[in-house]
């Protein structure tokens, strides 16, 4: 079996593939061979992510799910199986660090909606205060203040989804990058509009 289906389809999980009648199907994700190591394509695709969900629960099991975002590479990769992202200070409730610190199970989900692609990958995280170099290697230099804390992610399992129902979405730089060859050329025949009238 592949990491991601030990970890992801429990007893429950494969009872309700049963009772829809997809269990042979949901088989296929047990014998693909994926590692719960990191690949150089799944590396790359986390590079450039400027954003992700992070799901943790309590010890109780209450589920909470939160935004994470930055420049591009700002989650960044520290071995074959681990991650790690500067703990930025927000609105202060700090639900994650508190179930980090009695349930590291976690979960980041990456979604890339220009390209309709989903990337899911199961791990443990927590909490770090008291690695400095690890503190400094997440920090972003741009921003106006320091970080005291990490959050590090060591990756369990992880998989690719289907892109199927995502509706693509474009960002302003996507859109301006897209659409600069567009702009550029405007700007040139406006030139050229302005140089004809000055010449009549």
């Amino acid at each position: 079996m592949s990491a991601m289906s030990d970890i992801a389809f429990t007893p429950a999980v494969k009872r309700a593939q049963e009772r829809f009648g997809v269990r042979d199907d949901a088989r296929a994700y047990e014998d693909n061979g994926r590692p719960a190591t990191m690949d150089e394509n799944l590396k790359a695709f986390i590079q450039i992510r400027d954003s992700f969900y992070l799901a943790t629960s309590s010890a109780q099991g209450r589920p909470y799910i939160q935004h994470r975002g930055g420049l591009p590479g700002f989650i960044r990769i520290i071995d074959d199986s681990t991650l790690a992202f500067a703990d930025y200070p927000g609105n202060q409730q700090l639900i994650t660090a508190g179930n980090l610190s009695e349930n590291d199970r976690a979960f980041i989900f990456f979604m890339d909606y220009p390209t309709q692609q989903r990337v899911k990958l199961w791990g443990r995280a927590a909490l770090v205060t008291d690695d400095e170099p690890l503190i400094d290697k997440v920090q972003d230099d741009t921003l106006p203040f320091t970080i005291d804390r990490a959050v590090r992610f060591s990756v369990e399992a992880w998989d690719i989804n289907c892109r199927q129902y995502i509706r693509q979405r474009f960002s302003e730089e996507d859109v301006r990058r897209a659409t600069e060859h567009l702009t550029q050329k405007i700007q040139e025949l406006e030139a050229e509009v302005s140089r004809l009238s000055k010449t009549e």
